[in-house]
């Protein structure tokens, strides 16, 4: 066979635009990272780098937050914070537009406290932008047992697109919430999307991955014992 130009073209919008990941998610393997969900991003008008967009779908990831936990899905925080006086943050990170301005934390940074943190839940304080670099995740999600992660919060195309990159780079099976992330120019959501949804991730929506929750749910003690019986 010979591969035309219209051929591979045609191959790649197609998964770009529709692909889908083969694998299932299961509760007892998963586990939901809620990424950044903090004042400076979520708290309306706080800070210059409020994301709007977060703040709108803040109460769809919060209802997905607790199905995770009426699901036993461990939920699992991260926070961009300064972390050892700034001394494990990428340097490069001074000379980009994306921290232009002078605006600086008051204090440490917290989880919007409308986004309902329960204090049982681990909090990952991270120096830049994947939740894996330089943080205990990936020890964390081991000693858990569990080899899926579900990445929402914000922004789409820097940390949590970051997070999923290195998470699939560590061997997890990457679900990426498509409207339980957000960005800070909402053009950029869908091109973030394809490029996960390609080659590195099983894009769903909050009522897919609460389905798919559902669906794979092990059967209690009374089912399985009316299933034998």
């Amino acid at each position: 066979m010979t591969y035309t130009e219209e051929w591979v073209t045609t191959r790649a919008r197609n998964a770009y635009e529709r692909g889908r990941a083969s694998f299932d998610v299961r509760p007892e393997k998963a586990a939901l990272l809620v990424i950044d969900m903090q004042d400076e991003f979520v708290r309306p008008g706080w800070s210059p780098y409020w994301v709007p967009a977060a703040t709108r779908m803040a109460p769809r990831l919060h209802q997905l937050v607790e199905q995770c936990r009426a699901a036993s899905v461990p939920v699992l925080w991260t926070i961009f914070d300064d972390t050892h006086l700034g001394l494990d943050r990428p340097h490069a990170l001074r000379f980009l537009p994306h921290a232009d301005t002078d605006w600086r934390r008051p204090g440490p940074a917290e989880v919007w406290a409308r986004m309902g943190h329960h204090p049982d839940e681990a909090v990952i304080r991270k120096p830049s932008y994947g939740a894996f670099y330089d943080t205990p995740l990936d020890t964390m999600l081991r000693n858990l047992g569990r080899d899926t992660v579900i990445v929402t919060g914000t922004l789409t195309n820097y940390c949590c697109g970051t997070t999923a990159r290195q998470a699939y780079e560590r061997g997890y099976k990457v679900v990426f919430g498509s409207d339980v992330t957000a960005t800070d120019d909402e053009s950029r959501q869908e091109p973030e999307l394809a490029v996960l949804r390609k080659g590195f991730a099983l894009v769903l929506t909050a009522e897919e991955i609460t389905n798919r929750l559902t669906a794979a749910a092990p059967a209690s003690e009374d089912e399985e014992r009316a299933n034998v019986a």
